[in-house]
């Protein structure tokens, strides 16, 4: 894949709102099967568009590249032989000096000798905040949000999977949908805009259809919606409302375990009241003229499905969490447990390898790697 299709396909990858890491090789010492200028994509399930080096390196790119998602800061990773210090660690630091902020070094023992150097910088899209009504509380979220940099759309039950929050201020039109819709797709902030009371029935309305949704709601649903701020207008509501999906963002909660609660987070308000429209001036009931409108695709009409390839999990799933890790028994490197990675079973558990050649050792005497 040369450089045009990469510009393309990272350009798709943007629209769509897909996160996605550009490596580019900007040092290659011989003997490497990769050149200065060699590039690839790395997408969030681990799959790899383009080339960086051999298995070995690209194994290497592929862990550090997948951590870089949840901590979008772009880093240089230079990959170097083991220099006979152990075995290589895949996050191991050249002599134990200390390494020059934004830079890594890893011992790779798998490498014939070459060095890399690999500029990764991660493309995440920012945040997606999902509105839903066209009251004064909604158009000044979409105006606040905007201007924190945040991408802002009109919020329907078919386009929540995805969002990072979703607010509903129509005033009492078609909220049920879209709240059980975002407790459902585990939404990580999910406000109401409603007095205490409205709140609290609308809640129970959804709960009545869906008991299974009871619990989720009671600890997942923020209303009336915001931070405690002592905010009365329409502006000053839609503040507090963008200050409460900034502190769940930086304080996310326990993914959602349907099973049982054990696993919920609390209120992000703990139980506090905030934006009670009654005192703000706002009524149920007011503006929204477009209830009966369905909202456009988040991605202008572009599914991610038309990018990824067959076996792959839609990559905005695992956008910001943790992916596994494991260590190959054979070289000592650090390997990504995604499903790109080389693996093979063994005595009734997956081993995972950072290319085909520690597979094909392993697998040919496993009793020589304790370790496994």
């Amino acid at each position: 894949m040369g450089r045009q299709d990469l510009d393309e396909r990272a350009a798709q990858l943007r629209t769509a709102g897909v996160p996605f890491v550009r490596a580019r090789v900007v040092l290659a010492r011989r003997p490497t099967s990769a050149r200065a200028g060699d590039e690839a994509i790395v997408h969030a399930d681990g799959s790899i568009e383009g080339f960086v080096g051999g298995t070995c390196a690209e194994s290497t790119v592929r862990v550090q590249s997948l951590r870089l998602l949840g901590r979008p800061e772009p880093l240089l990773l230079r990959i170097v032989p083991d220099d006979g210090v152990g075995r290589g660690d895949g996050d191991g630091h050249e002599d134990g000096a200390a390494e020059p902020a934004g830079t890594l070094t890893v011992h790779n023992p798998c490498l014939s000798g070459g060095a890399l150097e690999i500029f990764l910088d991660p493309v995440v899209p920012a945040p997606l905040v999902l509105v839903h009504g066209d009251g004064p509380v909604a158009q000044a979220l979409r105006q606040v949000t905007e201007a924190a940099g945040y991408r802002c759309a009109e919020a329907a039950a078919q386009t929540v999977p995805g969002a990072d929050a979703v607010v509903v201020a129509s005033h009492g039109r078609d909220e049920t949908a879209v709240l059980a819709a975002a407790i459902e797709a585990g939404v990580g902030y999910i406000g109401l805009i409603a007095s205490r009371r409205r709140g609290a029935a609308v809640l129970a309305e959804i709960a009545a259809a869906r008991p299974d949704l009871a619990e989720q709601l009671r600890q997942r649903v923020d209303t009336p919606a915001g931070l405690d701020l002592g905010a009365r207008t329409a502006g000053e509501i839609a503040v507090s409302v963008l200050a409460a999906i900034v502190h769940s963002r930086a304080h996310p909660p326990a993914r959602i375990n349907f099973a049982g609660a054990d696993e919920t987070a609390p209120n992000v308000n703990g139980g506090t009241e905030v934006n009670d429209l009654s005192r703000a001036g706002i009524h149920s009931g007011g503006g929204d003229t477009r209830a009966d409108e369905t909202a456009p695709n988040v991605n202008g009409g572009t599914e991610v499905a038309d990018f990824a390839r067959a076996g792959e999990v839609d990559p905005r799933e695992d956008q910001g969490r943790g992916r596994g890790e494991a260590v190959d028994p054979v070289c000592g490197m650090t390997v990504a447990t995604v499903p790109a990675s080389e693996r093979a079973e063994y005595d009734g558990r997956t081993v995972w390898f950072c290319g085909p050649g520690c597979r094909n050792a392993f697998l040919a005497d496993p009793t020589r790697y304790p370790e496994s």
